[in-house]
């Protein structure tokens, strides 16, 4: 394989894998600006839950929701 090739696919790879991580980010805001205030009204009316999360907030959604997929998946055997 060509170096130069390679060199050429590695940033192309973490544009691409940047990409997906904002997109994972803005999916959860929405999701919880979507889902939060129907399922609680109350709670967000009295300020017991946000109405719409941070950038920050929705990170470590995001990561969260990663950990427990990870451990959901278990391991798989043949």
């Amino acid at each position: 394989m060509n170096k130069s090739w390679l060199l050429a696919l590695i940033p192309g790879a973490l544009a691409v894998g940047i990409g997906f991580f904002i997109l994972a980010l803005f999916l959860v805001k929405l999701v919880w600006a979507w889902t939060i205030p129907d399922l609680f009204p109350g709670a967000v009316a009295q300020g017991l839950i946000a109405r719409e999360i941070s950038w920050y907030t929705s990170l470590k959604l995001a990561i969260l929701i990663g950990v427990f997929g990870g451990m959901a998946g278990g391991s798989r055997q043949k």
